[in-house]
C-alpha cells in the first residue's frame, strides 16, 4: 500500500493536550509534504479555525486541501470550493424548533459568522466562536435571511444536557440528517451528504486517489466515517472506543506525538 493521501482531524489528533501543534508532528507533516504526499486537515472548523495551523505546516495554495465543517465542505487553503453540502432555510427552520422542544442550546455555522437564536447565548457557543476566530451573530428565528449559506447547525450545551439530547432526537432527523456527536458538548447536524469520510472520498476521487492510497487519523465520533473510508484507518491512543474498533491500526496519543509516528511509521519509514 503505498500512500498518497493523509486525512488529520484537528483537535485532540493533530494538537496535543495544549491544543498546539508539537514540533515533531510538524517535521512530520512536512517530510510528508515533500514527497508529494497531500496532507489534507479534517475538522469540524471553519477554515478561520484551521489557518493557524495551516500557516505553522507551511500548506498553502490552490494545490492544497482542508475539509472542514465536518465535511459539509471541501476547499483548497486559499478558500476555493470543491464541494459543499449545505443544509437549508427549511432544514434551518425544523432544527430550531427541535432545539426548543428539547431545551438545548442551538446555533448555526456559515462561512462568516456563528448564529444563534438564544438571547443567553451558550458558554460552549463562545468558547467555540474563540476556538474558530469567527464572530458570534444573535438573530431571532425571524431574523435569520433565507439567503444564508448553513454549513451545519449545532445543540451546544452541558455535557448531561447533551447526553439527554443525543438520546431523544428523532430517528426522522437522524434519517435525514447526518448527526455526530463531536465532543461531550456539542450535537452536530448536517447535510445528509455531509461526513468526513464522504467528503474525503470526493476529493480524493478529484484528485485521482483510491481509498487504497489514503490514510486518515483520528480520535471522535466525527472521525468514524473518514477512518472507515481509508485504507488505512488509524486511530489515536486517546481516541474513543468506537474509533478504536474501527481502525485498522492504533498510534500513541496527541500527548505523545502520534500523528508524526503514525506518519513516520506507515509513509515516511
Amino acid at each position: 500500500m503505498t500512500i498518497k493521501m493523509i486525512a488529520i482531524d484537528i483537535d485532540g489528533t493533530l494538537l496535543n493536550e495544549k491544543n498546539e501543534l508539537a514540533p515533531a508532528t510538524i517535521a512530520a507533516v512536512q517530510a510528508a509534504t515533500a514527497k508529494g504526499i497531500k496532507v489534507v486537515l479534517c475538522t469540524g472548523r471553519p477554515l478561520t479555525g484551521v489557518q493557524p495551523y495551516l500557516d505553522a505546516l507551511e500548506l498553502s495554495g490552490d494545490d492544497q486541501y482542508a475539509i472542514t465543517y465536518n465535511g459539509s465542505v471541501s476547499q483548497t487553503v486559499s478558500g476555493k470550493m470543491m464541494t459543499n453540502h449545505s443544509l437549508s432555510y427549511n432544514d434551518f427552520i425544523d432544527l430550531e424548533a427541535l432545539a426548543r422542544k428539547l431545551q438545548v442550546h442551538f446555533q448555526i455555522e456559515t462561512p462568516d459568522y456563528i448564529y444563534t437564536p438564544n438571547k443567553n447565548i451558550s458558554a460552549y457557543t463562545i468558547a467555540e466562536s474563540m476556538l474558530v476566530k469567527m464572530l458570534i451573530r444573535y438573530r431571532a428565528v425571524g431574523e435569520i435571511s433565507r439567503d444564508l449559506t448553513i454549513s451545519k447547525a449545532m445543540f451546544v450545551d452541558h455535557k448531561d444536557i447533551i447526553d439527554r439530547v443525543n438520546a431523544e432526537i428523532p430517528q426522522e432527523f437522524r434519517d435525514r440528517f447526518y448527526v455526530v456527536q463531536s465532543t461531550p458538548f456539542f450535537v452536530e447536524i448536517m447535510n445528509k451528504q455531509a461526513s468526513k469520510g464522504n467528503t474525503l472520498g470526493e476529493l480524493a476521487t478529484k484528485l485521482g486517489f483510491s481509498a487504497d492510497e489514503v490514510m486518515a487519523i483520528g480520535d471522535q465520533g466525527n472521525d468514524l466515517t473518514m477512518i472507515e473510508y481509508a485504507g488505512l484507518g488509524v486511530a489515536m491512543g486517546n481516541a474513543i472506543d468506537e474509533v478504536k474498533e474501527a481502525a485498522q491500526v492504533m498510534t500513541l496519543s496527541n500527548v505523545e506525538d502520534g500523528v508524526a509516528a503514525a506518519i513516520h511509521k506507515y509513509v515516511l519509514d
